[in-house]
């Protein structure tokens, strides 16, 4: 299991994903304390690619051993990936959260929701 960190580069949403940025496209996953508060994660459900997702509403459910819980958007966009490695690997979610762990991939449908995130320090202070 990864340790706990909250990288600068990303932006948190206050229900534990992260948003990864890259003009008007986004990469999203869960955070380290989210996946340190489900436990081992066992399936992981995604959206359909080509389906849209909105701000602050539930996109996809990650199983743990402990529980199946919702994801919540950080962002609205269209879904562009999925990332298909987690169907025989969900365990990547708990190893690497921020990297081969991620969720999917969106392109933005309004980047101004970006400002509306937490930076690291904001969302850690969250958490306390």
């Amino acid at each position: 299991m990864a340790d706990a960190s909250y990288p600068d580069d990303l932006k948190y949403h206050a229900e534990h994903d992260w948003a990864r940025i890259d003009g008007d496209s986004a990469v999203l996953g869960i955070t380290w304390y989210a996946q340190d508060q489900l436990g081992e994660v066992v399936y992981f459900d995604p959206p359909d690619v080509g389906s849209t997702i909105s701000k602050d509403q539930p996109y996809a459910e990650v199983e743990s051993v402990k529980a199946v819980s919702d994801v919540v958007a950080p962002l609205s966009g269209e879904v562009t990936e999925v990332n298909e490695a987690l169907s025989d690997d969900p365990d990547k979610v708990n190893d690497d959260p921020y990297g081969e762990g991620w969720l999917v991939k969106i392109k933005l449908s309004d980047p101004s929701e970006v400002d509306d995130l937490l930076d690291a320090a904001a969302y850690e202070s969250s958490l306390s």
